[in-house]
């Protein structure tokens, strides 16, 4: 056959064809249609988080760094276990659990306002005045740092340990994908909400330099003023949560990895809301002040532990994507750069690709509508009509099971409190090219007490933003390939082998 006549054609024509037969057949077909919930496990962890003493661990803190220049590379950092940040102030998980959901809520209003005024062109300074009287180029390489849950704190954020300033003042500071203005609380305090780590000195630090009213740093912010010749900043989250302060640069360090200079950060004086323990924000938006941005990151990733766990992970940046993720095409809003939105296409229940049009997952002309894929997010929306197809093929296919009344804006709930544990159809994104990824049942039938009250953690929305939530995202490495244009999913531990053959294939 080393001529390549007509029946050389043919042969490899046929042979390529049957491979992207099966190719395609495996990676639709060898997704189990259910998938088992550890119920003890899950009610277990109900236990623990409520009675988790953070003073019987020993917080890890990072060696002394010397600070390098951004130019350098190969910041790498070693994962260490991290705990949260103090007890827990509810007497129970239910109540725990209804604070998370208030606060989620508010989360989800904030960010369908902000898309609302990008569409309609209006600027936060249009809304309101400036900001109250008292109120350079990095890069990076292989740079992370610890990630853990807030679930203990009655919210659904995730927090990082950093190091801000020279010497460095280890602090526990949210992440979230959807804001792009870094900031901490600064001493002296206007009003200062309580946070873990004493309040962060400015005059302690001598990387500390105020930005000028002239910096493009400053031009950048969405609300911002000057005083004496220096940048003041003003960032609200929507729930009643906002900071005010100086706009400024300073260094930040990644534990052992290394540190970066000159990152422009918000010093806020005067913040109140709903922020629980943290001493601050990481933006990891897609604008212009967010980190990545900041540091030119060519990449982003971040693994979210259960939200019930005192484990860590990692947030890295410039690390390659892992070889198993399932990629799907990163979006952007051009009314709007924050927002990583994601190419999805479908949803399956038990194998079974619900009937729900396209036109639901996409962004229009204008801006609106598009999955967004977000940290702060706890629960995942979807538009009203895409929820209701899901949630009747769930509800559909778990008929064995005895349902209970719903819990806040849980409207799917069951007792499982005579069950160890429970098989349930398996849920799946589909994105484009045939990529498909199951999620495990622990990542969308959740536990809202601790008696054996579990609720199905999709949420239907009038909006026409849907959102990917943490709860969904636990366990799996969400990765951002800002050169590549793509959204990765890697779970971090494949409970069954055919997953892992199928999305080879796929």
């Amino acid at each position: 056959m080393a001529d390549g006549g007509p029946g050389f054609c043919f042969f490899w024509a046929v042979f390529f064809a049957y491979f992207f037969c099966v190719a395609l057949s495996r990676s639709l077909i060898e997704i189990p249609k259910t998938t088992v919930l550890d119920v003890s496990a899950s009610l277990q962890k109900t236990h623990n988080v409520l009675s988790f003493n953070p003073e019987a661990f020993q917080t890890l803190h990072p060696k002394e760094q010397t600070t390098t220049e951004p130019s350098l590379a190969s910041l790498v950092l070693s994962i260490h276990p991290r705990h949260t940040l103090h007890k827990p102030t509810h007497t129970d998980y239910k109540t725990l659990t209804l604070a998370r959901l208030k606060r989620d809520a508010a989360r989800v209003r904030s960010l369908n306002t902000k898309v609302d005024l990008a569409v309609k062109g209006i600027k936060k300074s249009d809304l309101k005045p400036l900001l109250m009287e008292n109120a350079v180029q990095p890069s990076s390489k292989d740079l992370e740092g610890p990630v853990i849950s807030g679930m203990s704190q009655g919210s659904g954020e995730y927090f990082s340990r950093l190091g801000i300033g020279v010497p460095a003042k280890q602090l526990y500071m949210v992440i979230d994908t959807g804001s792009d203005v870094n900031w901490v609380q600064c001493a002296p305090c206007t009003d200062c909400y309580d946070q873990a780590d004493p309040i962060y000195e400015p005059s302690s630090s001598s990387s500390y330099s105020p930005l000028s009213c002239d910096s493009e740093q400053c031009k950048s912010l969405d609300v911002s003023a000057c005083r004496n010749g220096s940048c003041l900043y003003q960032v609200s989250y929507g729930d009643g949560s906002y900071t005010v302060g100086d706009f400024v640069t300073e260094t930040i360090t990644f534990g052992n990895s290394g540190a970066v200079n000159n990152i422009a950060l918000g010093c806020g004086h005067d913040n109140e809301g709903l922020f629980i323990g943290a001493a601050g924000l990481i933006g990891l938006g897609g604008g212009s002040l967010s980190f990545p941005s900041q540091i030119k990151a060519s990449s982003l990733s971040y693994c979210l532990v259960d939200r019930d766990s005192s484990s860590s992970s990692t947030l890295e940046f410039d690390a390659p994507e892992p070889s198993d993720a399932v990629t799907a095409p990163l979006l952007r809003n051009t009314q709007l750069d924050t927002f990583y939105y994601v190419g999805l296409t479908g949803i399956s229940v038990g194998g079974e690709l619900l009937s729900i049009p396209p036109s639901l997952f996409a962004v229009d002309e204008s801006g609106n509508g598009g999955v967004i894929v977000d940290s702060g997010t706890a629960v995942t929306r979807l538009k009203t009509e895409a929820y209701n197809s899901l949630r009747d093929a769930f509800v559909k296919g778990t008929g064995d099971l005895p349902s209970t009344s719903g819990v806040a804006l849980f409207d799917t709930c069951y007792d499982l409190s005579s069950k160890t544990s429970v098989e349930v159809p398996t849920v799946t994104f589909h994105f484009p090219g045939g990529k498909s990824l199951p999620l495990p049942a622990k990542n969308y039938l959740v536990p809202v007490d601790s008696q054996g009250t579990f609720c199905f953690a999709f949420a239907p929305t009038s909006s026409a933003l849907s959102i990917i939530g943490n709860i969904q995202q636990q366990g799996t490495r969400v990765s951002v390939d800002f050169q590549k244009s793509v959204v990765g999913f890697s779970p971090m531990i494949w409970q069954h082998g055919a997953m892992a053959l199928a999305n080879w294939f796929g």
